[in-house]
């Protein structure tokens, strides 16, 4: 076999011809050198990988070229592939193939926008290194096949890598992609990183390698319902009042994180806020997402005591480390209500979390230069991040992990005293993460959760009129829930939350899923508003298996279990899904966790109706019950509900329940206490 003979057995294939020499915008952020750890044979065959893409008369040149990047970069992302100018989600019809796949076409840009993506040359959309695919000769091939996409067909993606088309039917996913997804025994941070570098494993993060990132506004508004109701939960705050005059203490403004200044003012208290590459801070700033900016503390102090004199709402941006933010209130004796942290902590010793005693900058090179120091100065800082929690928890403010992996990297630190049993993770932490007690018992297990959707029109009236459908079927009087979805979509134009497409986000239940996504597709159909597509972050009721985070409140035993995730992606597979996806890590880290999610396209069909009624049902359903199972009280109700509901379509088998007392008392007869 040789080269001649394959290029003839291939129509979507790279192009023979040279492309330009890539011309790097200033001012775009970019990716850190990620570090070289291959051997020399591995090192030879990263390049072989990379060069498999592109015709042979092309390997002589670009050989250097890619050996070059994974020498600098520490992955081979041919740079000389991406196209030249912005990429952006360009309205749908300046896209070509099928309705379905320009819809994909949209969102695959829009993850890569400048003003959206953390590293935009890297292909990072958020999380430090959340990526669409792996390099930029992937990019472009998907792009082909999607152009050239049929009804009857499905294109699988297996992280980031097109592998092909294949025949299927009308009623099937257009695409079934696969991220970073390892056999058991290698399923860990160190060899996902050597697969990462030798270019056969994507970390998708969530939305990013699934293709259905919204901006920052995605995570802006799970913040904001976060806020609120650890405001109610910790701080009892009636249902129909907000933070005003309570201080919110927290870490990050990148592409996830930088949701929270935002979220604090919505939700109506003090936001501080720190965040050591400032050019996040000025890109925040700038988008009106965060309100004030210093690195001086005294002043910073000062900024609090005038908010919570006045009692209006502030979200001010600390150009610093959040360590010496918080030990700076804690000498002071500052009280502060609420305390987070949303550091990249899943990727912890990769840039996502810079050292207290080093700069953002400082932090670079060593991660390039000195990876064992760096290494040691994080353990080192995470350690002392958590004693000063600790401490002003004492004092008495509270603090819930963000699901991002801080309180495992505070363990893996060697700070063992983080575990509820000082000895190792299987008991949990001794802080709550924000699912354990706010989204998990408030939102997962009554069904509520991020529905998101993108007008592919790029039309402002288009999104103005999908707001006021969405406000009509929301009666704002049934819950604390329901009331503040209603606030959020009636205030959402002047929060000025959209960054990348016309896109909006918000929580509803299985239920509102259902008639809203029936309600737009027959605005699309009687020509109201164009073509949308439909999605959900992975952050939901049965998308994801997460013991640190999304199943966090699971008590049943099974929250290390993936049954969930894997079964909900195989249901929206068969149910008929445009767009189904599964991964692996997500905003916890390798090996932590397996999430799933999906895009549908709402064209205006009665074929987009009926998967409507069965894929949104089950994509939530299918959670509550293992939710249910798992004795979780709100989800029994709502799976009680359903049953009574949906008797002639469905069944969800749920648990008797047993005494507390029963068990106990007859283990502590055999075992002793």
């Amino acid at each position: 076999m040789n080269n001649i003979e394959i290029t003839n057995a291939m129509t979507i294939k790279l192009s023979s011809e040279l492309p330009p020499a890539p011309v790097f915008e200033e001012g775009i952020r970019r990716a850190p050198n990620r570090g070289l750890n291959l051997s020399k044979h591995e090192i030879i065959t990263a390049l072989k990988n990379a060069l498999r893409y592109i015709p042979e008369e092309l390997h002589e040149k670009l050989t250097l070229e890619f050996l070059n990047e994974l020498k600098t970069m520490g992955r081979i992302y041919g740079y000389r592939y991406r196209p030249q100018g912005r990429i952006y989600g360009k309205p749908v019809d300046e896209y070509k193939g099928i309705l379905a796949a320009r819809a994909l076409q949209v969102n695959i840009d829009n993850n890569l926008d400048f003003d959206v993506a953390l590293y935009p040359y890297e292909l990072v959309t958020y999380g430090e290194t959340g990526q669409v695919c792996q390099n930029w000769m992937q990019y472009q091939l998907i792009k082909k096949y999607l152009e050239i996409l049929n009804q009857d067909q499905t294109l699988v993606v297996n992280s980031g890598h097109p592998v092909g088309i294949f025949s299927s039917h009308e009623m099937a996913p257009r695409v079934i992609s696969t991220n970073g997804l390892l056999v058991g025994q290698w399923d860990n941070i160190d060899n996902f990183k050597k697969l990462a570098a030798m270019g056969v494993s994507n970390y998708g993060q969530m939305t990013a390698g699934g293709w259905m990132y919204i901006g920052p506004q995605g995570i802006v508004h799970g913040t904001y319902i976060t806020l609120l109701n650890a405001g109610r939960q910790y701080l009892g705050i009636p249902e129909d009042q907000d933070l005003k005059g309570r201080f919110f203490v927290t870490s990050g403004l990148g592409g996830m994180s930088g949701a929270q200044a935002k979220a604090v003012e919505i939700a109506g208290g003090i936001g501080i806020i720190a965040e050591v590459d400032y050019s996040r801070i000025e890109t925040r700033h700038e988008q009106g997402w965060v309100s004030k900016v210093s690195d001086n503390l005294n002043e910073i102090a000062r900024w609090m005591q005038e908010y919570k004199k006045t009692g209006k709402a502030v979200s001010i941006a600390y150009s610093g480390n959040v360590v010496d933010l918080l030990k700076y209130i804690d000498q002071r004796n500052i009280f502060v209500e609420l305390i987070s942290d949303q550091t990249s902590c899943h990727a912890v010793y990769e840039g996502g979390y810079t050292p207290a005693g080093i700069t953002f900058e400082e932090g670079r090179e060593l991660i390039k230069e000195n990876p064992d120091k760096f290494k040691n100065l994080v353990d080192t800082s995470l350690r002392r991040h958590y004693r000063v929690i600790k401490r002003l928890t004492e004092k008495g403010s509270y603090f819930w992990d963000y699901g991002n992996s801080f309180m495992a990297s505070v363990f893996d630190a060697g700070e063992t005293e983080i575990a509820k049993n000082g000895r190792d993770t299987s008991e949990g932490f001794i802080f709550p993460s924000y699912v354990e007690d706010i989204m998990g018992p408030v939102c997962f297990d009554r069904g509520f959760g991020p529905f998101r959707w993108v007008c592919l029109s790029r039309k402002y009236e288009d999104l103005r009129k999908t707001d006021l459908a969405v406000m009509s079927s929301l009666n704002p009087n049934l819950s604390a829930l329901h009331r503040d979805n209603y606030h959020w979509i009636k205030n959402a134009e002047q929060n000025k939350l959209v960054v990348g497409t016309k896109a909006r986000i918000f929580y509803t239940d299985e239920e509102g899923r259902v008639n809203i996504a029936l309600k737009f597709n027959e605005m699309v159909r009687n020509g109201e508003i164009g073509p949308v597509l439909i999605g959900r972050d992975h952050h939901d009721v049965s998308g994801t298996d997460s013991p640190f985070r999304e199943t966090a409140n699971i008590y049943d035993g099974s929250r290390t279990t993936a049954d969930m995730s894997v079964q909900c992606f195989a249901g929206n597979v068969a149910r008929g899904m445009t767009l189904v996806v599964l991964s692996n890590g997500g905003g916890v880290g390798i090996g932590r966790a397996s999430n799933g999610g999906y895009g549908l396209l709402i064209d205006g069909s009665e074929r987009t109706d009926e998967i409507i009624k069965s894929a949104l049902s089950w994509d939530v359903m299918g959670g509550i019950a293992r939710r249910s199972w798992a004795r979780n009280e709100n989800a029994v109700k709502t799976a009680v509900e359903w049953n009574k509901k949906h008797g002639g379509e469905g069944h969800l088998t749920l648990p008797f329940i047993v005494k507390e007392e029963l068990a106990e008392s007859l283990v502590e007869d055999m075992f002793g206490k």
